[in-house]
């Protein structure tokens, strides 16, 4: 007897039929840049096919989302202004607090989560609060965290999610949420996110650069695959209702380890510099726009329930 494994790869339909692992909308974040003042919209220079919306254009691009299937947005808040303790990130009426309040409005089936970190808020453009000797002080940082998050549920955000990688945030967030009467509000932490090269285009459209230094002392060393998994641990017990690994096609060995170790919910953050670098290269026609299927499926493989990734909208277009 001859063994033929090409036989269950002949046509479309008998590939289809024993396909393994599928991408579906319905698991798919898109993430959303939005500015406080009209002028920064626009176009991300470093990220073709992406804007920085007003509030308004991105209750638009949430029904436009929505209707082709994408249930879910990651928001970024870019202020007017900023200081050095990012104190417009906890303003009940700030850019994201205004954001939530008016894309659950118009389209209210749609899952908003909401970023909570201070980089973007910050004039240092660091994670948190600084001490006095210009250093990240985690249990400040902490406090102020938690602050914000009860803002984010007060305008009907669903579900936060910090990004500041400080220890204990997630523990302080949710027993904040709880004693404001918040306890139905998830918490997606970014629990194994990574110091890594690959955030440059994000940094132009979010204005969140560090001004001095980089973020390597609170940000995860790429070596570290163990750590991932205290990391997602620790989170865990604090209350995380899922979890996350950033970014994504470097890090898939982690997402697999992740996924093998634990039951709660895994995302993926396939982050700028992927799209940026898939973008430029399906530009110049040195690669087939098919690669972006391929690796939005390889998250799903991995292991990851949730991708978030910036191709969302384009690819639930051409999957409609």
């Amino acid at each position: 007897m001859t063994i033929r494994p090409r036989r269950l790869r002949r046509t479309p339909a008998i590939r289809s039929l024993v396909r393994e692992h599928h991408v579906h909308a319905e698991h798919l974040v898109q993430p959303l840049f939005v500015v406080e003042r009209d002028a920064d919209a626009g176009a991300v220079a470093s990220m073709p096919g992406i804007s920085r919306f007003t509030v308004e254009g991105a209750v638009g691009e949430a029904r436009e989302l929505f209707a082709l299937g994408v249930p879910a947005v990651l928001l970024f808040g870019i202020p007017a202004g900023k200081d050095t303790t990012g104190s417009s990130n906890a303003d009940p009426n700030g850019v994201v607090q205004r954001t939530i309040r008016a894309i659950k409005s118009a389209v209210p089936d749609m899952l908003v989560i909401a970023d909570l970190c201070n980089c973007e808020y910050a004039s240092h453009g660091h994670c948190g609060v600084l001490d006095a000797n210009g250093n990240v002080d985690n249990d400040a940082t902490v406090t102020l965290l938690a602050r914000i998050a009860v803002t984010y549920a007060q305008s009907g955000v669903d579900v936060v999610a910090p990004s500041d990688m400080m220890d204990g945030r997630v523990e302080a967030i949710r027993s904040a949420l709880d004693a404001h009467g918040f306890d139905a509000v998830a918490i997606l932490a970014y629990s194994a996110k990574y110091a890594s090269a690959f955030y440059g285009p994000f940094r132009e459209a979010a204005e969140s650069a560090p001004a001095f230094g980089d973020r390597r002392g609170y940000q995860m060393d790429p070596p570290n695959v163990r750590e991932a998994l205290r990391e997602i641990a620790l989170d865990i017990e604090q209350g995380a209702d899922a979890v996350m690994v950033k970014p994504g096609l470097a890090y898939l060995d982690v997402v697999r380890a992740a996924r093998e170790a634990f039951e709660v919910p895994i995302a993926v953050y396939s982050v700028s510099g992927e799209y940026a670098m898939l973008k430029a290269a399906i530009a110049n026609g040195w690669l087939e726009e098919r690669v972006i299927d391929e690796v939005l499926i390889a998250f799903v493989r991995a292991g990851a329930d949730i991708v978030i990734t910036y191709f969302a909208k384009e690819w639930a277009a051409r999957n409609r």
